[in-house]
């Protein structure tokens, strides 16, 4: 067990800063975030270049490494050194918090390995600024972040979610937000959806309704800008384990009847019985071994 006293301590090494960045707006840059960067002996940056029109603007002068999904194996051993001899770096990212759909999570654990003390600071985060206004219900949720972008993949994840009843959060492209939006349509229903883009910029919107009616929405109007994606959480009941009886195929049945789709009918019964989904496709439709 390490007991991590952040502020108060024998520190031996240096300190690894997790800087939160503005998701838009640079106003919503801390006092703390600007002095923790202007005190830092390092700044490890997902985009050095995007880093640098933050740095530029506050008149910041500590040096840059990048530290992003490509090079982090590389990277995070020299680092690590770094603050074992003392220096402290504060990690960003190119908006929001690190390490949430954004790299830092990595480095984070091989500090915490080596018991470097690791000191997070509050600030902006895309899904929590949606979520207080979407006006879904803010406790409990579940942030996601990004799906997968293969249908099939995504549909599978998606109906992983199904019967979450917590509000669901995700992040998604403009690009691609229509076909999400459709593929929750077959899986989860016609919920109440709120999508929020462009946060804290000029062009902030949230568009609240059914996933219809959004769907209905975009087709004449096409979005552009970064999007979070929030979904109300499933108020069908869900039947206990217990409640299944008989065989597969009866237990599929059992689903099927009360509207399922057999599809999702066979994956359910799977995952309830601990069994691969072809078993059960296979009991079901009877096919030979």
């Amino acid at each position: 067990m390490y007991n991590q006293k952040s502020f108060k301590g024998n520190h031996v090494f240096g300190t690894l800063y997790l800087v939160p960045t503005p998701i838009g707006n640079l106003e919503d840059m801390t006092v703390r975030s600007v002095r923790t960067l202007q005190e830092a002996d390092l700044i490890a940056s997902e985009d050095t270049r995007n880093t640098q029109k933050l740095l530029n603007h506050f008149e910041i002068q500590t040096a840059q490494k990048s530290l992003h999904e490509h090079n982090y194996k590389e990277r995070i051993p020299q680092l690590i050194d770094w603050l074992k001899e003392g220096k402290s770096i504060a990690q960003v990212s190119d908006a929001g918090m690190p390490s949430i759909s954004d790299p830092g999570h990595e480095l984070v654990v091989a500090c915490i390995k080596e018991d470097i003390p690791v000191v997070a600071l509050p600030g902006p985060t895309a899904g929590m600024t949606a979520l207080i206004a979407s006006g879904l219900v803010p406790q409990p949720f579940l942030f996601h972040g990004f799906l997968p972008r293969k249908k099939k993949e995504q549909k599978t994840m998606l109906e992983s979610l199904r019967n979450q009843t917590a509000t669901l959060i995700f992040y998604e492209s403009p690009y691609r937000v229509a076909a999400t939006l459709i593929n929750m349509l077959e899986v989860f229903g016609n919920r109440q959806v709120v999508l929020c883009r462009e946060l804290t910029k000029i062009h902030e919107e949230y568009l609240r309704g059914d996933i219809e009616e959004l769907l209905a929405y975009l087709e004449k109007q096409p979005i552009k800008g970064e999007c979070c994606l929030l979904v109300e959480g499933s108020n069908e009941e869900v039947v206990p384990s217990e409640q299944f009886q008989g065989t597969l195929k009866e237990q599929v049945q059992q689903l099927i009847e009360q509207g399922e789709k057999t599809n999702v009918a066979i994956k359910t019964i799977a995952v309830k019985n601990g069994i691969k989904k072809q078993e059960v496709y296979r009991q079901f439709h009877e096919l030979d071994d």
